[in-house]
């Protein structure tokens, strides 16, 4: 069976990624751990679907619309919606509905379908409507700055615009970079250098938390589908 992710990064300040994923004798895939929300579209036997997707915290197994047809918008850290706080879809999404090849309502209007090539364009239009918002302190701070306010303040404000904690997001994203170099055919043992793991036993930990895979199945791209860019064809 096969999963096949294409992704590009954004230099819209808003959005992260942009990715397409077409499914071909899939019905179930690993989820990975993941930091940012999104919005999801797709089509299948002519009807066309729209989510909202969440914040993971964990890893697990998700069904997959066989023949299908996807283009997602990962969001940058500290966006959210106006409509919907982020701390609500952290492990959950919303289906959009009334949604059709063409068009989504998404908070009381109705906006065209974006394809992969003009996903900012919809972003900069949900942006000049108010509808994606962010928190411009949680921006300073993962620009690296230090704002005038308590730690308590900044965690709250982080958490707030993000649905998860400063800890949680580097643990994750550490995560992933690891699955990313393991499936390179990188060393486990330079893996966990690299990326400050106390030892092997740490990093199996963590993969098996966040990601469902282990080094090993990493390394050997077995194990099934997954929602993660590592060469852009995933078989088994």
């Amino acid at each position: 069976m096969e999963l096949r992710f294409e992704t590009r990064r954004s230099d819209s300040p808003w959005v992260d990624i942009v990715w397409t994923c077409t499914s071909a004798r899939v019905t179930a895939m690993t989820s990975v751990a993941a930091v940012r929300w999104g919005l999801v579209f797709w089509e299948q036997d002519g009807r066309a679907y729209a989510t909202i997707t969440g914040p993971e915290t964990r890893t697990g197994t998700a069904p997959v619309p066989e023949g299908a047809a996807f283009t997602g918008i990962e969001f940058a850290l500290g966006t959210s919606l106006r409509a919907v706080p982020t701390p609500a879809l952290v492990d959950g999404g919303i289906e959009l509905p009334d949604t059709t090849r063409r068009t989504f309502r998404l908070d009381g209007a109705r906006w065209e379908t974006p394809g992969a090539d003009d996903a900012e364009g919809l972003v900069e239009r949900l942006v000049r409507a108010g509808i994606v918002v962010r928190d411009p302190l949680v921006a300073e701070v993962l620009r690296g700055h230090s704002p005038d306010v308590s730690g308590r303040t900044v965690e709250r404000r982080f958490r707030a615009a993000t649905g998860l904690t400063r800890g949680g997001i580097r643990q994750i994203e550490r995560a992933r970079r690891a699955a990313e170099l393991l499936a390179a055919g990188e060393p486990a043992t330079d893996v966990v250098t690299k990326l400050g793991y106390f030892d092997e036993s740490h990093l199996a930990r963590a993969l098996r938390s966040f990601v469902g895979r282990t080094a090993g199945q990493l390394h050997d791209g077995a194990g099934g589908a997954i929602a993660l860019d590592l060469d852009q064809r995933l078989t088994s």
